[in-house]
């Protein structure tokens, strides 16, 4: 038992000094722009002690975030309570300009002053245009929301070779392109918050698509091997599950689909926008420091 204690406390330590020299560089940052008189560290964070802090304590103060589909649905909602709690709020939108107008909207009464961007989020240039009009605008990016996605209501026999093209180039390609492009300002800025909009129709609940849901779970797995690739980074990369909500896919299912679910869920309710809107906001925050590469679902029991 002596030589085992011995060999256990003579054995060489491996120790890790990243951690402490990344808290070191940061202060050495924070303290450098604080002598040049900037209030707000690039960042996008409120330097300690600044006397004009009126965010209310707001969550999401000062953070820049852009929302992929963000002028109805899901998205809409997410970039609306991101601006509710201080965010500065970019979006996309493909189709409907009233659907933008109306998004715009709501963002400002929530406080915001959003960018906005037409095209599709599978054209690699728009992409590319989208991400670095932001940064141009703010100075950098701290949260890239994935919530375009699109839908097919089709049996399996009738989905054709570019109905699959279709909904995987929105809902996996599209998110490629613009995770691509954003993890290179906060590779930069080392620090940064994804999150992927999934969906619970990867073998649960009800019936999907199987084209949906091979794009969900292409977009998980994307996901969680995302977040190893850039931890080092601390960017964190999550994927966000709702169950079945009472906005967008809810209307366009059969009929008695939405009911079937509601009959199948614990709290016997769809979900609403709103609801994972919140869960959204707490993820991108900074009271989230640990959670990444994980599928986090929120479907209300199924």
């Amino acid at each position: 038992m002596t030589n085992l204690l011995v060999l256990v406390v003579n054995r060489p330590r491996t120790v890790t000094a990243r951690p402490q020299f990344a808290r070191i560089e940061r202060r050495v940052e924070v303290e450098r722009w604080a002598a040049e008189g900037n209030l707000w560290h690039p960042r996008g964070e409120m330097l300690e002690g600044d006397d004009n802090n009126d965010d209310g304590g707001k969550m999401l103060a000062g953070k820049r975030c852009l929302v992929t589909g963000g002028s109805r649905g899901l998205g809409r909602a997410i970039a609306i309570a991101f601006a509710r709690e201080g965010a500065k709020v970019a979006f996309t939108w493909s189709r409907r300009d009233e659907d933008a107008e109306e998004a715009k909207r709501a963002i400002t009464e929530a406080g915001g002053d959003p960018l906005m961007f037409k095209g599709s989020v599978a054209d690699s240039a728009h992409a590319k245009a989208t991400v670095g009009a932001v940064v141009k605008a703010w100075g950098g990016l701290d949260v890239l929301v994935n919530a375009a996605g699109t839908m097919q209501i089709l049996p399996f026999a009738l989905i054709e070779e570019q109905d699959w093209d279709y909904v995987m180039d929105v809902n996996a390609k599209g998110a490629y392109l613009f995770t691509r492009e954003a993890l290179r300002p906060m590779i930069r800025q080392k620090q940064g918050q994804i999150v992927c909009i999934g969906a619970f129709s990867e073998g649960r609940g009800i019936a999907m698509p199987p084209h949906f849901a091979a794009s969900k779970a292409a977009l998980r797995g994307f996901a969680e091997a995302l977040a190893k690739d850039v931890g080092t980074y601390n960017i964190r990369v999550n994927y966000l599950a709702p169950g079945l909500l009472d906005v967008g896919l809810a209307r366009r299912l059969p009929e008695g689909r939405a009911e079937e679910y509601a009959r199948h869920c614990a709290l016997g309710r769809l979900g609403t926008a709103e609801e994972i809107a919140a869960i959204a906001t707490w993820i991108v925050s900074d009271e989230n420091t640990f959670i990444t590469g994980a599928r986090v679902v929120a479907d209300g029991g199924i």
